[in-house]
């Protein structure tokens, strides 16, 4: 009897520790960025490298761009843009102060915001707007925050917020 206890809690453990490199593995994957990729990376060696994006976009030179968001509880979004022949031109942190300060407000649409920043974390309602307020967190030199823009019910950008991210670590009440 006991032999027998030894294997099934054996074949347990294994099971156990396979699934484990499974989800370990899964989790790595959701965590790859471009930031590495090599000169002359294609759309298709990326994806075949890091999977599916979560946005594609055509970009206005006739490339393309491969977007690799790790919203909602992420800090970056990852664009790799490659020209019109695939070859890969560069990777670009969305979230970050010159990405914001290119939407310009009463001018920039919803796909803008899209196209350089993607899906964002968190969309939410407020009374004193008409309009769903897109709210998106990054890093500021290792200081959270958040920047959320509002987006008119026309898909025009109206306003853009940036607040500091606390979390429970940073209170002072304790």
């Amino acid at each position: 009897m006991k032999n027998h206890q030894e294997t099934n809690t054996s074949t347990q453990l294994r099971r156990l520790l396979a699934v484990g490199g499974l989800a370990a593995a899964a989790l790595l994957a959701a965590c790859a960025s471009p930031t590495g990729l090599p000169a002359g990376s294609t759309p298709q060696s990326t994806i075949a490298s890091l999977g599916q994006p979560t946005g594609q976009y055509p970009r206005p030179d006739g490339g393309q761009r491969l977007q690799y968001s790790e919203a909602p509880a992420g800090q970056h979004v990852w664009n790799a843009d490659f020209d019109a022949g695939g070859q890969l031109l560069g990777v670009d942190d969305g979230l970050r102060y010159g990405n914001f300060e290119r939407l310009v407000m009463g001018q920039s649409t919803r796909n803008d915001v899209l196209f350089m920043l993607g899906q964002p974390g968190r969309i939410e309602y407020v009374y004193s707007f008409k309009g769903p307020i897109w709210t998106y967190r990054f890093n500021d030199m290792n200081n959270p925050r958040l920047v959320s823009i509002h987006i008119d019910p026309s898909g025009v950008v109206q306003r853009i917020v940036y607040t500091d991210e606390f979390n429970a670590r940073d209170r002072t009440d304790r």
